[in-house]
């Protein structure tokens, strides 16, 4: 069968275009998802993530070894499920800073995305039920709303940050980023706000959008320098390919994309030769540019049942379950990593640079020894890193897992700003505010003070956190994959529309932006938006 456009990937991008694209009835839509269904009720809890991301939600992948690490494999969840990392993630919806955009425009070649332009894309997006302001808008489809029941310890910890000088901050996503707060999150009525829920599902009775599960995409089909399709496995195993009318669109997120690319014959020639494919469109950019926020943290023994540990006993998960049931209350209808904040480790940054995810637990992150009273843990992770890694394929076979390597502290400055963030931590849990309810530091330890201590301990316990981007980056030079309409350069009828394409990763968690991206791709593909944004280059096609 034929349609106007082919979506490959269910996640927080696709689910948008799959209802901004479809909402004009003239257009059929396909959208095609490798994992499942969000249908079980850990999708929906808040705090059900913690159970999906190495589970049944996950594609269950890992990094190379980290040469700068020592050596270490780490964990690399990414979305298997409709919905994508939406589906998955801790539901935190933050933006980044305004010059982030700014830099895009400014700096990378992605005219048309300075802040100014951006900004109107996440309140399209907004139902936010707080704010409704400049920043804000409340019509959107993506629920935002904000913690119900934070612990008495959240405030503690903003109090613990205004004595080391750090501002309460009612909005990271208004007038300025700086500072201690509850996050906003992506719920609504104490449900996982979803793109998959928020979007998808309200467009799902369209007779023109079609959504297949459970299909792995091998590559778009291409001809003659266009995209006319894609080839896909089912889960009978019976090879089919769709067609596509007007656009294959890619939205398989910051591993996925360029690995399809990769797949179909788009990438870097020499690698291409070497697993064994054919190459159709030489572009050394797709699977490199890798950036991820690399997560260090410390974790604290309380005074008492000041988190959620206790809730890990079976009597007290059975009343925890009963508290959300009936009254969309307690532990279950938490994100566990609901307040936070952003602050500098570098005194010349232009903003901040540190972001921090107060965990409401000891066991969330890392296994510690078993502790006679309950732990909390802070997170601290670089916002701006400067190292670059790369996605690239196993083999031929599109079934195996990728080669992931952020490269994480390949440039020395991203290594000393993370250990910066790391002592801060461990200044604010040892601030006065905090003595009611910590009662000793477990990690890294008290005994671990020097830097080289600290890096031993990072190397050891560093893990993501889950913000890749940038692997099919948007500009206009030899190295970019997209224009700023998203198009690839040079292939007709091709888009990449994800965190992919982001030329640097945003100063926060990276959902929010994606779904942005997505808003606005939605107006490009529709002739919607200001055809002066649109920068191409050309591109001459290479067979091998």
């Amino acid at each position: 069968m034929t349609y106007d456009f082919i979506i490959v990937g269910g996640g927080s991008a696709g689910c948008v275009l799959a209802n901004r694209l479809s909402e004009d009835p003239s257009n059929n839509v396909l959208v095609l998802e490798a994992g499942g269904g969000d249908r079980h009720p850990l999708f929906s809890m808040p705090a059900g993530f913690a159970k999906m991301t190495k589970g049944r939600g996950s594609w269950g992948w890992e990094t190379v070894p980290q040469k700068h690490l020592k050596n270490r494999v780490l964990r690399f969840t990414q979305a298997k499920v409709i919905g994508g990392g939406s589906s998955i993630n801790a539901q935190i919806y933050t933006r980044g800073a305004a010059a982030d955009y700014d830099e895009w425009a400014s700096e990378c070649g992605a005219l048309g995305w300075a802040y100014k332009d951006v900004l109107p894309y996440f309140k399209r997006a907004e139902n936010n039920q707080r704010f409704a302001n400049q920043y804000h808008g409340y019509q959107g489809p993506l629920g935002v709303s904000n913690p119900i029941s934070p612990l008495p310890i959240c405030e503690a910890f903003f109090q613990a940050g205004q004595e080391l000088g750090i501002p309460f901050n009612p909005d990271f996503n208004g007038a300025a980023q700086d500072g201690l707060g509850y996050y906003q999150l992506t719920q609504y009525n104490a449900q996982r706000s979803s793109t998959s829920v928020a979007y998808l599902r309200p467009a799902m009775g369209r007779a023109n959008l079609t959504v297949v599960l459970n299909v792995l995409t091998r590559r778009v089909v291409l001809e003659h320098g266009r995209a006319v399709g894609v080839e896909v496995v089912q889960p009978n195993g019976q090879v089919v390919v769709h067609h596509a009318a007007r656009e294959v669109i890619v939205s398989s997120g910051a591993i996925g994309s360029p690995k399809l690319l990769m797949q179909s014959g788009i990438g870097p020639a020499d690698h291409l030769r070497e697993v064994g494919i054919k190459v159709e469109h030489a572009m050394p950019g797709v699977g490199s540019n890798l950036q991820d926020h690399l997560d260090l943290f410390a974790i604290a023994e309380c005074t008492g049942n000041h988190t959620y540990d206790p809730y890990g006993k079976p009597h007290m998960a059975a009343w925890a379950g009963l508290q959300y049931l009936l009254l969309k209350k307690g532990p279950v209808a938490s994100s566990l990593f609901e307040t936070g904040g952003f602050w500098y480790a570098d005194p010349a940054a232009r903003s901040p640079d540190i972001q921090f995810h107060l965990g409401l637990g000891s066991g969330i992150e890392a296994g510690v020894a078993q502790m006679t009273h309950p732990g909390v843990t802070l997170n601290s992770a670089f916002l701006r890193p400067r190292s670059r890694g790369t996605v690239r394929l196993a083999s031929s076979n599109p079934a195996a897992a990728p080669l992931i390597d952020p490269n994480y502290f390949a440039d020395p400055y991203d290594r000393d700003m993370s250990l910066k963030g790391l002592r801060l931590v461990r200044e604010i849990l040892s601030q006065p505010a905090l003595k009611r309810f910590v009662q000793v530091e477990r990690l890294p330890g008290l005994e671990v003070l020097t830097d080289a201590q600290l890096f031993d301990y990072a190397c050891a316990n560093a893990k993501t956190d889950h913000h890749p981007v940038g692997t099919c980056r948007m500009g206009s030079d030899d190295d970019s994959v997209v224009s700023t309409d998203l198009k690839v350069h040079g292939i007709q009828g091709l888009r990449v529309v994800d965190a992919s394409i982001m030329p640097r990763v945003n100063s926060s968690n990276t959902n929010a932006p994606t779904i942005m991206i997505a808003e606005k791709a939605a107006d490009h593909i529709l002739g919607k938006a200001p055809r002066s944004e649109e920068k191409t280059r050309e591109y001459s096609v290479a067979h091998a």
